[in-house]
């Protein structure tokens, strides 16, 4: 079993909660190969996919939005699951799902979305960013949910485990 894990993160923290996946697959003797958006040029030999974008003002970001269009078909013909990090503060807000993630859950035909709340460090944001910040209040703090990425990637395992486990019909 083979899966592609497709990671858009600004400030590290997304990257850091796929890590955290990658390592909960693989310790179901799953293999994960973690890429880039923008660096993968094809799907083949994978047997499934997982994509997360950190979320910036409700959307997704442009290089996981622009993987997921440039690979449709290919995601269609495969397991896909889609995870979004971002709401921050307890609890987390802004609450419900990233604008674009109905679409893009439907596009490629994913099984699920998973939205996990995110971490703030006003050190490593831009002077831009930190009047965003600065104007909505939003608290500074690591805000994600250790436990409950490992268990989402937990299931995902499982899933393709018995998937795999099945006869294959001639």
């Amino acid at each position: 079993m083979k899966v592609l894990l497709v990671v858009a993160s600004k400030h590290g923290a997304t990257q850091e909660i796929g890590e955290r996946i990658e390592r909960t697959l693989e310790a179901s003797r799953i293999t994960v190969h973690a890429k880039l958006p923008e660096s993968v040029t094809s799907l083949d030999g994978y047997d499934a996919v997982l994509c997360g974008s950190a979320v910036y003002m409700g959307h997704w970001m442009g290089s996981a939005k622009d993987f997921l269009a440039r690979h449709r078909a290919a995601l269609r013909e495969r397991p896909v699951w889609l995870f979004s990090s971002g709401p921050i503060g307890d609890p987390p807000l802004p609450a419900g799902e990233p604008t674009d993630v109905a679409a893009l859950r439907e596009s490629v035909g994913a099984r699920d979305h998973q939205l996990f709340p995110g971490r703030l460090e006003r050190r490593g944001l831009s002077l831009g960013e930190k009047v965003v910040v600065a104007g909505v209040r939003a608290p500074e703090g690591d805000y994600r949910p250790w436990d409950e990425v490992e268990a989402w990637a937990a299931t995902i395992a499982s899933a393709l485990l018995a998937e795999a486990a099945q006869p294959v019909a001639s």
